[in-house]
């Protein structure tokens, strides 16, 4: 499987885990057009790609991501005047395609936060299966301040994750949330020490990425399906889930590791 080359963005492949770099640090990595068709286009790779068992996204230098670069997208002066509905064309096919690919994408995702998550920066952390950020990061939904609403799956992931009452705070007011209240919160899945952030991002990445693949991904699945699902078809899903997770290989590594009493050593299969 080979990876998009794209100005901005760094992906590796680092025995199982792919690594994802947001490399725009002296724009705070906010997002241009051509990172944000990279990145919908890494995940579409990474979600076939039978080598991949935990994807990890960071950013370089002091920050995460500051949000889409809006600034870019309209500066140049001799641009043609978009057409009207150019914002509800573009947003399906971009920013509202991406958060879809980190929700459904069938191995887990970590976010690893320092600095500022701004924008559909916020909405990938809030995305991601897990996400760890320093005490001292800053997420802010800026929308309510610059005069237009949100994007990104802001409205619905927000709500989910934190209730609405706070939400409403998040998203009408502006309030920004130091990475220890967004733990607290549980916007995201735990704070720590600016010093010790790469250590617990990379800690959980390796745990992720040598677990049973097929069941991380089918448990993830019935997570993101749940939320729409009456209880009956959520039930059938599982009982699909099941017998998938049932047949694979760690499944069997699993059992005879319980039989056998010793850890399992599972190879994603």
């Amino acid at each position: 499987m080979t990876y998009p080359a794209v100005d901005g963005l760094k992906v590796v492949l680092d025995g199982a885990a792919l690594r994802v770099t947001f490399d725009r640090p002296d724009r705070r990595n906010a997002i241009n057009d051509a990172m944000m068709q990279g990145l919908i286009d890494t995940f579409a790779a990474a979600a076939t790609d039978e080598q991949v068992r935990v994807v990890v996204l960071t950013g370089a230098g002091d920050h995460f991501c500051g949000g889409a670069d809006i600034v870019a997208r309209n500066a140049p002066a001799d641009a043609p005047k978009p057409r009207a509905g150019a914002i509800q064309r573009r947003l399906p096919v971009q920013a509202h395609r991406l958060i879809p690919l980190v929700c459904e994408i069938q191995v887990p995702v970590v976010c690893g936060v320092r600095g500022v998550a701004a924008g559909i920066g916020f909405s990938l952390a809030l995305a991601a299966d897990f996400t760890i950020a320093s005490d001292d990061a800053r997420f802010w939904e800026p929308f309510a301040t610059r005069g237009f609403s949100a994007d990104s799956g802001a409205t619905w992931l927000l709500p989910r994750r934190v209730g609405e009452v706070r939400a409403r705070q998040l998203l009408l007011l502006g309030r920004e949330l130091s990475g220890a209240d967004a733990a607290a919160w549980g916007a995201i899945h735990a704070a720590v020490p600016v010093a010790d952030l790469d250590a617990a991002v990379t800690e959980l990445a390796a745990r992720l990425a040598s677990g049973p693949t097929v069941t991380l991904g089918l448990m993830k699945w019935l997570l993101h399906a749940g939320r729409d699902a009456s209880l009956d078809q959520h039930l059938r899903n599982e009982a699909f889930a099941m017998e998938l997770s049932s047949r694979s290989e760690d499944f069997r590594e699993g059992f005879a590791a319980f039989r056998e009493k010793r850890d399992p050593k599972f190879t994603g299969r």
